[in-house]
C-alpha cells in the first residue's frame, strides 16, 4: 500500500477519534429537526441554541475531533450537496430581465455590507459573511461563504452570529412581508417576486409566498432559486480575489475551485439534464439538510454566549441595513420598472 494512504487500522482510528463529537452533533441536529417540524420554527435556529447550550464539551477531548469535523467537512459536503435544489430550465425560464434585477439587487446588497462594515468599524470578512447571506440564501450561504475566506479567530463567532440574525430576521419577514406588499397594492406575482428576492431562507421564502396565493408562491420559489444558483458564482469569484491576492488560511493559496464547489456544479447540471432519477435528488437533497444541521449544531458548540455577547450592536447593525436597503431597493424596482 502506497505511503501516502491511510491504512485500514488509521481509518478506524480515525473513526473511533471523530464519532462521538459527531454523533452528539447529529443528536442536536435531530432534536432540533424534531422541534422545528412539530413548532413551525426555523430548524438552524433550534440547532444553533441547542449547540451553544453544549459549548461546555466544545473542548472536551473526546467530542472536539468530531466537533471540528462537523463542522468543517460536513459543512462543505452540505453545501455541495445543495447543487440539487438548482435546475437551470427553471432559471432560464425566469426572464433576462428579472434575472438582470435580482443580480443587481444581490450585487448591490453585498456592496451595503462593506459600506455599512466600514461605518460600524467591522472587518471585510464580516461584511463578505452578511452581505453573502442576506444577498443569497441565508445561513447555507453565510456557510458557503465562511468555507472559502481565511479564518482568523472571530470567524466562527462571526458565522454563528450571521447564521442567527439571518434565520431571526428571515422567520420576522415571513410574516411581515406578505403584510407590507399587500397594503402596498402589489399583484400576487409582484408580491412572488419580492417575497423570493428579499427573504434570506429557502423555508421562510416558501411560508411566506404561499400565504399569500399559489401563483405568489411559485414566483417566490423560482425567484428564490436564481438567487441561490448564484451562490457558486459569488464563491468563485471570492476564491479568485482571494488567490490573486494571496490571501488563504495560514498563508496558504486558496484553491481555484474547492472540491465542494465542484459537487455542486456537478449536481446542478445533472439535475437540469434530468440525469439523476427523482428518487436521488430526493435522498441528496435530505443528506444536505441533514449536514447543514449538523454543521450548524457543530458552530453552535463551538461557540459560547460570552463571546457572542461580545460582537457589539454595530454587527446588529450591518446584518440589519443589509435587510433593509435590499427590502427598500427590491420595491423601488417594481414601482420604477415592474418586472413581472
Amino acid at each position: 500500500m502506497p505511503a501516502s494512504l491511510p491504512s485500514i487500522d488509521d481509518l478506524r482510528a480515525s473513526a473511533r477519534r471523530w464519532f462521538p463529537g459527531v454523533l452528539l452533533c447529529a443528536t442536536i441536529g435531530a432534536a432540533a429537526s424534531f422541534l422545528g417540524n412539530h413548532y413551525g420554527a426555523p430548524v438552524m435556529l433550534f440547532a444553533l441554541l441547542l449547540g451553544i447550550a453544549f459549548n461546555f464539551l466544545a473542548t472536551d477531548a473526546n467530542c472536539q475531533p468530531g466537533v471540528d469535523l462537523s463542522a468543517k467537512i460536513l459543512l462543505r459536503l452540505g453545501v455541495g450537496l445543495l447543487g440539487v435544489r438548482v435546475v437551470l430550465d427553471d432559471i432560464a425560464a425566469f426572464g433576462f430581465a428579472g434575472l438582470a434585477a435580482l443580480a443587481g439587487l444581490m450585487a448591490l446588497t453585498i456592496a451595503t455590507g462593506f459600506v455599512a462594515a466600514r461605518l460600524f468599524a467591522r472587518q471585510w470578512r464580516f461584511a463578505l459573511l452578511t452581505g453573502g447571506a442576506v444577498a443569497i440564501c441565508g445561513a447555507s450561504a453565510a456557510l458557503a461563504i465562511a468555507a472559502v475566506i481565511p479564518h482568523n479567530d472571530k470567524t466562527e463567532r462571526n458565522t454563528l452570529f450571521t447564521v442567527v440574525a439571518v434565520t431571526s430576521l428571515s422567520t420576522v419577514a415571513m410574516v411581515a412581508y406578505p403584510i407590507l406588499f399587500g397594503a402596498l397594492d402589489f399583484s400576487d406575482l409582484q408580491a412572488g417576486f419580492l417575497i423570493g428576492a428579499t427573504i434570506h431562507d429557502v423555508a421562510q421564502v416558501v411560508g411566506a409566498g404561499y400565504s399569500v396565493s399559489e401563483a405568489a408562491g411559485d414566483t417566490a420559489t423560482m425567484t428564490k432559486l436564481f438567487r441561490v444558483a448564484l451562490l457558486p458564482v459569488v464563491l468563485m469569484a471570492i476564491v479568485l480575489v482571494l488567490r490573486a491576492s494571496g490571501a488563504g488560511r495560514e498563508g496558504a493559496k486558496v484553491p481555484l475551485l474547492p472540491w465542494f464547489m465542484v459537487l455542486f456544479l456537478i449536481l446542478s447540471a445533472l439535475v437540469s439534464f434530468d440525469l439523476l432519477p427523482a428518487m436521488v435528488i430526493a435522498a441528496l437533497d435530505t443528506v444536505s439538510r441533514v449536514l447543514l444541521v449538523t454543521a450548524i449544531a457543530a458552530l453552535g458548540i463551538k461557540t459560547s454566549l460570552r463571546a457572542m455577547t461580545e460582537v457589539g450592536g454595530g454587527h446588529i447593525a450591518v446584518v440589519t441595513l443589509e435587510t433593509l436597503v435590499l427590502l427598500a431597493a427590491a420595491i423601488a424596482l417594481i414601482l420604477v420598472w415592474p418586472v413581472i
